[in-house]
């Protein structure tokens, strides 16, 4: 049983509200409509089997084969055009009885109408007659008539991503499948060779850069925009000029389907920096170009024409874009419920407290022009983020800071320009423009003075005969000047930012003439209110439909006709009527605005009453009370309002104004001058120049527009078309409502039943004699009597078995239905992929055998080069080893003779110091034995005192010749650490304040250390003063008590000395050390840091903390020094008081001598 989903009944097209109904269609004026009314040929029908293409742009074919219908020998079940408008006929036309069995068996499920107007799906119990037993879903069963009834669908075919797969092609069941597919998010579907795509209204995870790889290599065949873009970049590739058009009406998606195919383009053509660009215009276009409406809350009120051209290499060279019919009357008027542009919110809410400051920005709803309108906000929108996203655009697109600060002044301006406000000056309603903040700001915003803008607004110029007078204006008047500026330079802003958008496009960019366009034009509009903006807009769609209808139907079934094969043409709805209506002359809508345009005493009123005398005969056009028309357009009647039709026709700009954008000081404001100035074209409004003035005079808007739009024409004629028609589920814009109703009405309105009909019962791919026999010929495996194309092609056919019914050999083409030139190509493709694996496998062999020789060669010449290098690097090794040998031996000897001269040294010291002891130890017991001759133990005395004295002399020479050799290397270690100071300047400072630190530090212990040699010195040649005076005593006091006192002062004195040497010789030695530890570890830190060597360390942070430990051991050491000089200090007082003692004894001797 086929599930329901809660989407079984929809609404017929009788139950629709009045504006979803297709006037015109078959089920309101079957015999009027204009349609062309034949039936299809019978195998077109969905019974049989059918292939899809595998030239289509999405890839793989697949059959279905019906199995649960019938086989009927005489008649076959098939399409037709049923009397409720659908596509299919209904299955009363049959022979019921034939096959009541089998369906009452199998329970077939149809779609009933109710009485109610809804489709309901029901099972046939039974089949009598023209009448049917059937069963609803909830149990209810009825006897209906057989012709209310329309076939459904099997199961199997639920959700089928191509409405050619549908067995039955009626409206309920359409709709039944686009609603499950978009329940599910998969919201494109094929209809033929047109994509459907229905608005989700939210983002869904179809997109991005895996999607568009996937679509790339063709591991994806479902339908997307993507597939679209891939089958034109890859036919632009192979020759062609490609276009997308986009069709559907507003808020249906046309602007992000847009967007969505210039990714793809843009990741498949990128690689130059350009399609980066392009993809930013989009933001651009949209703030200046885009607007909330009633049923969009972004919807393009200009329509744009992209071309982007490629390099022969397939890369994006370049873009230009073309827009077409800004709606400017946007600019002055807002309807509740709606908004302006977005440039106006996104300023206001965005822009950064300079730029406000300096354009005298308010809030939104301080301005007039957007206060007529109570919305602000778009739900789910920052127009300050926005506002951040433009200006990234304007950047990326080259608009300089200085040109973007002017662009938004031109915004700020007409927003100004909105609260300007008048005064009656005199009984006549003559006005003067208010002297307040928003006139001064709108002078100071485009560079003018306030009195000449004041003038500009209140006053117009005439030239009559050769006299000029100067008019005062009314308040209406003054208010449409005002207006009117407003709009022209808005209108010029927008035209300046395309085309420096285009500039920016195309500097540099060399064309080859491959290109792909994407159109994206205004969707179909009808309101409540309908005036000249919607008026236009539709006549543009008309003529898109007609181009639609051209090249899927009219196009085709002529191509058949001229080649002369069997074919019954497929009814559609042709809107050349309603286009006869706008365009033909003399009595055509437009003719006929533009004729009473140009009268001076023409009115809105008079248009609408001459519309109603000369139009009343056309079917498409109905006159209404008052100013109002309606046209039957394809997609709907509309009612316009001609209120206002005259004015926006004319849309001209007195040369008052444009004079005063001529002398503004700002840039923008003159170039919009001169761009104004040069679009004038000759005087359409005839006699009004006598009377107006002198006015800037140019084409009325719907005549350049259809010049635009017949360019655009001939331009779409020349290129290969790719259609993508956008649905809209609902009118709420809510994501997951589907309103049949409304998805029906555009369904209809873009006849996508008709071309699924005629693709699916027409041939819709065909082929030259010479290009089919040029691509399959060498498939044939017998000879061709007659070599002609058509033989050839006539031998394929027959060769692979082709259905006489599956082809038709036309005068110059050969016909396929869908799918069967997908068999040709799979052969053909395997043929000729054994031919390759053969050539392949030929040329595999060849170059395998060419490459052993090669090898060979190679290997030769690799191994000479290998040898000779070789050589070259032992010799280079071998003369660096002798070089490092004689080095080596060098530095070895250096060391050790540096080692043997330390332990020389130390060996001389220990035996001075030996010997010194032992004498020391002797010679008191030498006195001892010789106490008779004093003079002799005072002569010993004096000698051991002498070689004592010359040791420490010699030790101390050794101490400062070692500290001068420090100093030395110091000196080398800062030349060194000097150059790697060079080498990184970021340690220059740090290294260089240590250095001079630690020569401080040196200098200070130096002379600390010169100190306590001088104390020594000092106290050294004290104590030898003194023993010559104690000899010379002894000599003349010979004595038991000279012997014991020179024995006594020999063991004082040699104590003390032999303390202090002690002493000296450890803080020397310390030096000594702690110099070389500390230069050692800079150097290592420096090569550290250097990268000549490798450590798991932080450079920086060892050398902070080697200099703690440097000012420690400084502080240690000073101390250390100063205790030494205190403790000799100490000593040489010790030994002055011994002397003063012996001088004050040896003078007692004396003088008791001489008494």
């Amino acid at each position: 049983m086929m599930a329901t989903d809660g989407v079984s009944r929809f609404k017929s097209i009788k139950s629709l509200p009045v504006d979803y109904r297709f006037t015109g269609s078959p089920a309101e004026k079957s015999a009027t409509s204009g349609m062309i009314s034949v039936s299809i040929p019978e195998n077109g029908s969905g019974n049989m089997d059918r292939v899809v293409d595998d030239d289509s742009p999405y890839g793989q074919s697949s059959s279905f084969l019906m199995n649960d219908r019938p086989s009927v020998d005489d008649e076959d079940v098939h399409p037709s055009v049923s009397p409720q408008g659908s596509v299919l006929d209904s299955w009363g036309n049959k022979k019921w009885g034939d096959t009541a069995s089998y369906v009452a068996k199998k329970k077939l499920q149809s779609w009933f109408q109710t009485s109610d107007g809804n489709w309901e799906l029901a099972k046939i119990l039974s089949i009598t007659g023209s009448e049917s037993l059937i069963s609803f879903s909830e149990g209810k069963v009825s006897k209906v008539n057989s012709d209310s009834l329309l076939p459904a669908n099997p199961e199997i075919l639920d959700g089928v991503d191509d409405l050619m797969q549908l067995s039955y092609l009626n409206e309920p069941s359409v709709l039944y499948n686009l609603q499950y597919r978009y329940d599910r998010d998969m919201i494109y579907s094929k209809a033929g060779p047109v994509l459907v795509a229905i608005n989700p209204f939210k983002k869904i995870p179809l997109y991005g850069s895996d999607y568009i790889e996937a679509y790339k290599s063709k591991s994806i065949d479902s339908p997307h925009v993507y597939a679209i873009a891939d089958t034109a970049i890859r036919e632009m590739i192979r020759g062609f000029l490609n276009v997308s058009l986009l069709y559907g009406e507003s808020g249906a998606g046309k602007t992000e389907t847009a967007k969505i195919a210039m990714q793809y383009l843009a990741a498949l053509g990128g690689g130059s920096g350009i399609e980066y660009e392009i993809l930013k215009t989009n933001p651009i276009l949209e703030a200046f170009g885009n607007a909330k409406t009633s049923r969009n809350n972004n919807s393009s009120r200009f329509g744009k024409l992209i071309e982007i051209h490629f390099s022969e290499t397939g890369k994006i060279s370049g873009a230009k874009i073309q827009t077409f019919l800004l709606e400017k009357s946007r600019v002055v008027q807002c309807t509740e419920g709606e908004r302006s542009y977005h440039s106006f919110y996104q300023l206001c809410a965005g822009a950064p407290p300079s730029l406000r400051e300096k354009l005298k920005l308010k809030s939104a709803n301080e301005y007039k022009y957007l206060q007529q309108s109570t919305c602000y906000s778009i739900n789910g929108v920052d127009d300050a983020e926005e506002f951040r996203v433009v200006v990234e655009a304007l950047d990326a697109v080259h608009v300089s800071k200085e040109n973007q600060e002017n662009a938004f002044a031109m915004l700020a301006a007409v927003l100004w320009l909105g609260n300007v406000t008048f005064s009656i000056v005199d009984n006549e309603n003559h006005v003067e423009p208010v002297i307040d903040e928003a006139l001064l700001n709108v002078a100071q915003l485009i560079g003018c003075e306030a009195d000449d803008l004041k003038l500009a607004l209140s006053t117009r110029k005439m030239k009559v005969n050769n006299d000029i007078i100067v008019q005062k204006l009314t308040l209406a008047q003054a208010t449409d000047t005002r207006d009117a500026l407003a709009k022209s330079i808005y209108s010029c802003l927008f035209d300046w930012l395309v085309e420096q958008i285009n500039k920016s496009l195309a500097v540099g960019k060399r064309r080859t003439g491959r290109s792909i366009s994407i159109l994206d034009i205004y969707g179909f509009e009808s309101f409540d209110v309908n005036s000249f903006e919607q008026f236009c807009i539709n006549y543009a769609n008309e003529r898109l439909q007609q181009h639609f209808n051209r090249h899927l139907f009219k196009l085709e079934q002529e191509e058949y006709i001229q080649d002369g094969i069997d074919w019954a043409k497929v009814e559609f709805e042709d809107n050349q009527d309603c286009l006869n209506l706008f365009e033909k002359k003399p009595l055509g809508l437009l003719t006929l605005l533009d004729e009473e345009s140009t009268f001076p005493n023409g009115t809105d009123m008079t248009f609408a009453t001459k519309l109603k005398q000369h139009l009343k005969t056309n079917s498409c056009f109905r006159g209404e009370r008052g100013k109002a028309f309606t046209v039957y357009h394809y997609a709907g009647e509309v009612m316009y309002d001609t209120s206002g039709f005259l004015e926006k026709n004319r849309d001209f700009l007195h040369l008052d104004s444009i004079q005063l954008l001529s002398s503004c000081t700002c840039e923008l404001p003159q170039a919009f001058a001169s761009n104004l100035l040069s679009l004038s074209e000759k005087a359409v409004l005839g006699p009004l120049h006598k009377s107006g003035g002198a006015d800037s005079q140019k084409l009325s808007v719907v005549t350049k527009f259809k010049g635009q739009l017949f360019q655009l024409m001939q331009r779409l004629e020349s290129t290969t078309p790719h259609f993508i028609r956008c649905i809209k589920p609902n009118n709420s814009q809510s994501p997951g409502i589907y309103h049949q109703g409304l998805v029906l009405q555009q369904l209809r309105c873009c006849g996508v039943l008709e071309v699924v009909r005629i693709s699916r019962s027409g041939f819709p791919t065909r082929m030259s004699h010479q290009k089919f026999a040029r691509r399959y010929g060498f498939l044939l495996l017998e000879h061709v009597a007659i070599q002609d194309p058509l033989s050839v092609s006539v031998a394929i056919l027959h060769q692979f078995d082709i259905l006489p019914e599956m082809y038709q050999i036309g005068y110059t083409k050969l016909f396929f239905r869908t799918g069967q030139i997908g068999k040709l190509e799979d052969t053909r493709n395997r043929t000729l992929n054994g031919i390759l694996r053969v050539q392949s496998c030929f040329r595999g062999h060849k170059a395998r055998q060419y490459i052993k020789e090669l090898k060979k060669g190679i290997f030769a010449l690799q191994a000479y080069a290998r040898g000779e290098k070789s050589r070259k690097e032992f010799a280079i090794l071998l003369h660096r080893h002798r070089a490092a040998v004689l080095i080596q031996k060098h530095i070895k000897a250096k060391i050790s003779k540096k080692r043997f001269e330390d332990i020389h040294g130390a060996t001389v010291t220990l035996q001075a110091v030996i010997r010194g002891w032992l004498v020391r130890r002797c010679s008191g017991d030498i006195a001892l034995l010789q106490f008779g001759s004093g003079k002799g133990n005072g002569s010993e005395e004096v000698l051991v005192k002498s070689s004592y004295l010359a040791e420490l002399q010699r030790r101390i020479l050794k101490a400062e010749a070692g500290l001068r050799e420090k100093e030395e290397e110091n000196d080398i270690l800062h030349q060194r650490l000097q150059q790697y100071e060079n080498r990184w300047s970021e340690y220059e400072l740090k290294m260089k304040s240590m250095e001079e630190v630690w020569q401080k530090q040196m200098r200070s212990l130096q002379s600390s250390l010169s100190i306590a040699k001088k104390s020594l010195s000092y106290d050294d040649s004290e104590r030898n003063s003194d023993a010559s005076i104690n000899t010379t005593n002894d000599e003349t006091n010979p004595g038991w008590d000279a012997t014991a006192n020179g024995r006594r002062n020999g063991h004082e004195n040699a104590r003390p000395m032999s303390a202090g040497l002690s002493v000296i010789s450890r803080l020397a030695e310390e030096f000594e050390q702690r110099s070389q530890v500390f230069g050692d570890d800079a150097k290592f830190l420096v090569e550290v840091k250097s990268g000549q060597v490798e450590a798991n360390l932080n450079p920086d942070h060892e050398l902070r903390r080697l200099k703690q430990m440097f000012e420690g051991w400084k502080k240690d050491y000073t101390a250390r020094l100063r205790e030494t000089k205190v403790i000799l200090n100490k000593l040489g007082h010790e030994d002055g008081d011994g002397d003063k003692g012996k001088k004050k004894w040896w003078g007692r001797l004396n003088s008791s001598k001489v008494n």
